[in-house]
């Protein structure tokens, strides 16, 4: 029954709802209790194994969700080959579940195939735009389909770097073909951290490229923002979700919670804050 209804889903895309991020905190009480929300999405890598209660629970949620998958091991900025185990793993993966969205960072996070638990920034010149667009065609060779690429928080800048973030990003979706997940929290800590225009950002990225907008927390160590995702979406990233509906209109909105995670019904809180926002903007646009 679980295979028949994952099938029905395969042409069903995410909607232009607010979900939230599935953690193994939440599963029972989403059995138990199904909540209102318009989708979920869970880290790919959590589900890599062959069996277990992780791929257990997905499977039973999936069969009430649309889902999307996101990624955070691919280093899809290294200099080491693209890892094809991982990637077998994810086509599996994908087969499997069959996610309206797949996605990845534009980020590195492996040296040598030792890697880093961080999500690291590239150095925007033309030589990394270069390698980043092949890699992804390359991976989405491999997966058969489009994934979506985020834009990373950071709190360093390469000295090397050429074009503007934003510029970078815009072309890496024109060069590669990919889609972006646009994270307007990482856009706004960025800014913070490196002192540029949050507007100037989202007003460059081609808003027919974004299918996914995430919204999260972070700390402040000092003038410097930390992106932890440990707490909620503040005024100002709320804020600047308004703008990024205005520029790009109405897309499937995540609320993200990896840290210090609360009870569901927070989660469910700050979703609801974004389909409100989600909402208003659909009107404003009929108007």
């Amino acid at each position: 029954m679980i295979a028949k209804k994952l099938c029905d889903r395969v042409a069903s895309p995410i909607p232009a709802n607010a979900g939230i991020g599935l953690r193994a905190k939440h599963y029972r009480d989403i059995l138990s209790a199904p909540p209102a929300i318009g989708w979920l999405e869970a880290h790919s890598e959590n589900y890599f194994a062959e069996g277990g209660q992780p791929l257990y629970y997905l499977e039973r949620i999936r069969s009430n969700y649309p889902l999307s998958l996101h990624g955070v091991g691919l280093s899809l900025g290294s200099t080491d080959p693209l890892n094809r185990e991982h990637l077998r793993k994810l086509k599996s993966l994908v087969a499997r579940f069959e996610p309206g969205l797949v996605s990845e960072h534009l980020s590195w996070g492996s040296v040598s195939e030792r890697y880093l638990n961080d999500l690291l920034p590239l150095p925007y010149t033309e030589e990394a735009l270069a390698h980043v667009a092949s890699r992804i065609m390359q991976v989405q060779d491999f997966l058969g389909r489009q994934i979506l690429v985020e834009n990373v928080s950071s709190y360093l800048q390469f000295k090397q770097s050429t074009i503007p973030e934003w510029a970078f990003l815009a072309e890496i979706a024109v060069r590669s073909g990919c889609g972006i997940l646009l994270d307007v929290n990482n856009i706004y800590v960025s800014a913070v951290n490196h002192q540029f225009d949050p507007l100037a950002y989202l007003h460059a990225i081609p808003a027919e490229a974004v299918q996914e907008i995430h919204l999260a927390g972070f700390d402040s160590n000092g003038e410097c923002l930390i992106d932890t995702h440990g707490k909620a979406v503040c005024d100002d990233v709320w804020a600047l979700y308004r703008h990024a509906l205005a520029h790009v209109g109405n897309v499937p909105t995540l609320i993200e919670w990896d840290t210090d995670i609360p009870a569901l019904s927070v989660l469910l809180e700050e979703a609801r804050k974004a389909e409100t926002l989600l909402q208003e903007a659909r009107h404003e646009h009929i108007a």
